[in-house]
């Protein structure tokens, strides 16, 4: 008789911990990267505050970091920074969310239909080759200066980004899969739900990645050409006004936002693409 040893008591929960593992990981090395990168910071902070100081530069166009950040810090106080890059993030993220919902049933649909892409192809590969920023005097000349032709920058910088990583997920899609799923009398639609759009997700993910930034910074250059709000308009206000602290001071706004933005990103993206590196793994 052949014994059987029995699994442990905790086996259930070797694959969770597996799981999460790759999230775990990508996390612990992006505070590692932090962490390593923080002496070079700190050392361009110091050369930021010594050379207006020294009058190795111009103060007047080039003030020190200190003034900068109590220049932040007003501007945090009043509630100017708040209201100026809450407006910025509200433009990006409507021209992105319109990005999702036309981008990615589309990018399904063409990864799955191959004569559909054939026939886009050349027109998608046009469009996304003209750069948003060429085509912002005529999003405002048709749109006006208001909300739509910012949104409608943002829409163009993100979408094609989303669509072509959809259809390159769709098509990474493992054709036994789909063979599988057909032998077993699967519907177009629960194919689309159950195997192609899961298995796309990595890919989405990854493009949405890239949507994001390119979004935040098309709405930014489009504050600073045509708009009375937005970070884009206080950086070039103040530059126009040589008002320098607080035009850094608009500057490093938007970079931690983008470096906030971006580490979300990267947990967003290590948490859809997570089952890749735990496939096979756990227990049996």
């Amino acid at each position: 008789m052949t014994l059987v040893s029995p699994k442990p008591v905790f086996a259930p929960f070797v694959g969770t911990r597996l799981r999460f593992a790759p999230v775990t990981s990508r996390l612990r090395r992006a505070a590692t990267s932090v962490g390593l990168g923080l002496p070079a910071l700190l050392a361009f902070a110091l050369l930021w505050e010594a050379a207006p100081r020294l009058s190795w530069i111009n103060a007047l166009f080039f003030p020190p970091l200190s003034q900068v950040l109590a220049a932040l810090w007003d501007m945090i106080a009043s509630g100017t920074i708040a209201e100026h890059i809450g407006i910025s993030l509200q433009r990006a993220a409507l021209g992105f969310l319109l990005a999702v919902v036309v981008a990615v049933p589309l990018g399904l649909v063409m990864g799955r239909y191959t004569l559909l892409e054939r026939m886009s192809d050349f027109l998608v590969q046009t469009l996304r080759n003209t750069s948003q920023f060429a085509l912002m005097p005529v999003f405002i000349l048709v749109l006006g200066i208001g909300e739509a032709s910012k949104i409608a920058i943002t829409f163009y910088a993100a979408v094609f980004f989303l669509l072509v990583n959809t259809i390159v997920g769709v098509k990474s899609v493992d054709p036994l899969l789909l063979k599988a799923a057909r032998s077993m009398g699967t519907s177009d639609w629960d194919l689309f739900k159950k195997v192609i759009l899961p298995s796309a997700v990595p890919s989405i993910v990854a493009g949405a990645r890239l949507g994001v930034k390119t979004s935040l910074f098309s709405v930014i250059a489009a504050e600073m050409l045509a708009a009375q709000s937005g970070i884009g308009f206080l950086i070039q206000h103040s530059s126009l006004m040589l008002e320098t602290d607080r035009m850094y001071a608009g500057i490093l706004t938007l970079t931690v936002t983008g470096l906030v933005l971006n580490y979300l990103l990267v947990a967003l993206e290590a948490r859809a693409t997570r089952w890749k590196a735990s496939e096979g793994v756990g227990p049996a």
